[in-house]
């Protein structure tokens, strides 16, 4: 029987993520996704295919069984209670938390996470904004869209900030865009151009946002009523 390694545990994750896309994941991507040399994928996917944790899909690619499925959701839910707690008890920035939960995720035991959850009072969702799957696997499915993609006079609420870069979580802080802040998108310039928004606060100054950031900022569409209340 293959141990739930670290190893093991970091390629279910990768492929949870990448199963997202919607296609099974190939050997190049999930190497790419783990930064490992693709031999290593080649060496690895047998073993978990012999585990039950993963099965061949289309055109050579992988998926996860069920079982796969379910060790993935729970180190997911490992990780982001750890980032929660990190944060909101021991006062770590949105910023630097992430590596550190990476390390703790495969240590810290079920009995562990669970203690952390009831002290922060069963937290949904992480300090990026990444709903925290439930103890019975559920993982709540957001509808948001880029802010790049709000449409202009469009109302929105940052919900979700991707925590893989540091240097861009201090400067999407640094704007005040953190999870929860309310926007309207004032201007959208063509062909990837910046887009201009206004935090929805008093006095708040209109700030230009590079596309690529905007993209990166998921958000929540709002009715006007519902943001101005």
């Amino acid at each position: 029987m293959l141990q739930m390694s670290q190893s093991v545990e970091n390629y279910l994750k990768a492929i949870y993520d990448l199963e997202r896309l919607g296609d099974a994941v190939q050997t190049g991507a999930l190497a790419e996704a783990l930064t490992v040399a693709p031999a290593s994928v080649s060496g690895m996917v047998p073993r978990l295919v012999d585990a039950g944790l993963i099965q061949r899909g289309a055109y050579r690619g992988v998926r996860l069984t069920e079982t796969g499925r379910e060790a993935a959701v729970q180190v997911i839910r490992r990780h982001r209670i750890l980032e929660t707690y990190l944060t909101q008890v021991l006062g770590w920035g949105w910023d630097t938390v992430h590596e550190e939960a990476e390390r703790l995720e495969h240590a810290a035991s079920d009995r562990l996470i669970e203690r952390m959850a009831e002290a922060l009072d069963n937290p949904r969702y992480d300090p990026h904004g990444a709903p925290i799957p439930t103890v019975e696997g559920k993982i709540e499915q957001q509808e948001l869209v880029p802010m790049s993609e709000v449409a202009v006079g469009g109302l929105g609420e940052v919900r979700l900030v991707s925590d893989d870069d540091p240097s861009r979580l201090r400067y999407v802080a640094s704007l005040g865009f953190q999870v929860g802040a309310r926007f309207e998108v004032l201007d959208v310039k063509p062909f990837d151009g910046p887009v201009t928004v206004r935090r929805l606060e008093r006095d708040a100054a209109p700030q230009v946002i590079g596309f690529e950031l905007a993209q990166s900022l998921l958000s929540l569409a709002l009715r006007r009523e519902v943001a101005t209340c």
